[in-house]
C-alpha cells in the first residue's frame, strides 16, 4: 500500500502489468488537487493525453472543463480527475475487463490517498465497474449511489457528448446535480 502521492505515482509510471504499457506513449496518472472531496473517473486515456500525460485535454475534455466550470469546479482548484486505466488502448478501444483489472490498484490506491466524498464516473465503462456491473447509463445517469465511504454519480462521457450534441442538457443538469448535492453537504467545490 502507498502512503504518499509520489510513490504511488512513480510506481504506477513504470507499470506494465498489461499490454497496454507497451504501446503508451506515457502512463496517464491524473491531475487535480490530491485532496479534492470530488474525483471524477473516466475509462481511459485517448491520443491526446496519451501525449500530453494528462487526462481529458482532447475535445471531450475541453467540454469537460466548461462544465465543471457551469458547477463551480475546476481541475486547478478543487476536483480531481483519473481515469480506470492509465495507459491508451490501441485506436481509444474500450478498455478490456482484464485491462481494468489489472489497473484498479492504481485506482484504489488514489482514492485512499484522495480521500474524496464523491466520486463521479464518466461514461459506462467506468460506471459498470464502480457502481453496479449492469448499470443504464442513460436511465441512470445523474443519481447519487451510496457506497458507504462516498457517494458515486455515474455521468455521461463527454465523448458520446460529442457524438450526439442532444444529450448535452442532460449532462449539464447532472453537473448542476453534483453542484446542488456538494453544496447540501457542504463540501468544497461550491
Amino acid at each position: 500500500m502507498y502512503t504518499d502521492w509520489n510513490s504511488l505515482k512513480t510506481e504506477c509510471e513504470k507499470c506494465e502489468k498489461c499490454a497496454l504499457s507497451k504501446t503508451r506513449t506515457n502512463v496517464v496518472f491524473g491531475v487535480g488537487v490530491a485532496t479534492a472531496d470530488v474525483l471524477f473517473v473516466g475509462e481511459g486515456p485517448g491520443e491526446h493525453e496519451d501525449l500530453q500525460a494528462e487526462p481529458f485535454v482532447g475535445r471531450a475534455g475541453q467540454l469537460l472543463d466548461k462544465m465543471l466550470e457551469a458547477a463551480d469546479l475546476s481541475r486547478n482548484k478543487n476536483i480531481y480527475i483519473t481515469n480506470m486505466v492509465k495507459c491508451r488502448p490501441p485506436k481509444n478501444r474500450d478498455p478490456s475487463p482484464e485491462e481494468q483489472d489489472l489497473c484498479m490498484e492504481w485506482l484504489r490506491s488514489q482514492v485512499k490517498l484522495i480521500k474524496p466524498k464523491v466520486i463521479v464516473s464518466l461514461g459506462r465503462i467506468a460506471a459498470a465497474k464502480l457502481i453496479k456491473p449492469n448499470i443504464k447509463i442513460t436511465k441512470e445517469r445523474g443519481i447519487f449511489f451510496d457506497k458507504s465511504d462516498f457517494l458515486m454519480m455515474p455521468m455521461l462521457h463527454p465523448a458520446a457528448l460529442l457524438r450526439d450534441p442532444r444529450k448535452k442538457p442532460e449532462a449539464f443538469e447532472d453537473f448542476m446535480k453534483l453542484r446542488d448535492k456538494l453544496a447540501e453537504l457542504n463540501l468544497s467545490g461550491c
